[in-house]
């Protein structure tokens, strides 16, 4: 299993209403998610706007591009973008980038 972490930038201004998105995911997203091949996928906020996404996947290539084919993940990305700093045009799941792992205690 692949373990993937990446880093985005919420703008401060919206952050407070980027957690009440999440805290209510349309339905169809998460099953699209999990159909991908999306496993523990977690999202986590500073105060800042700094934030750091987790998941676990067999392949992240092939589970990006799963999501990419849905219509729901077109319409998420569209609603999510205004909520991003410097994506520079690209949409939020374009945008992440992973970092390398350095250590993990299994």
């Amino acid at each position: 299993m692949q373990r993937v972490c990446f880093v985005l930038q919420v703008r401060e201004d919206r952050s407070a209403e980027y957690r009440e998105r999440h805290a209510a995911v349309w339905p169809e997203m998460r099953a699209a998610l999990s159909a991908a091949g999306w496993h523990h996928y977690s999202l986590f906020l500073r105060d800042d706007g700094l934030l750091v996404g987790y998941l676990e996947t067999e392949d992240f290539e092939a589970a990006k591009a799963a999501m990419e084919a849905t219509d729901v993940n077109s319409r998420w990305q569209a609603e999510m973008a205004p909520f991003f700093e410097a994506l520079d045009g690209a949409r939020p799941d374009e945008g992440m980038k992973p970092l390398t792992e350095v250590f993990h205690l299994a």
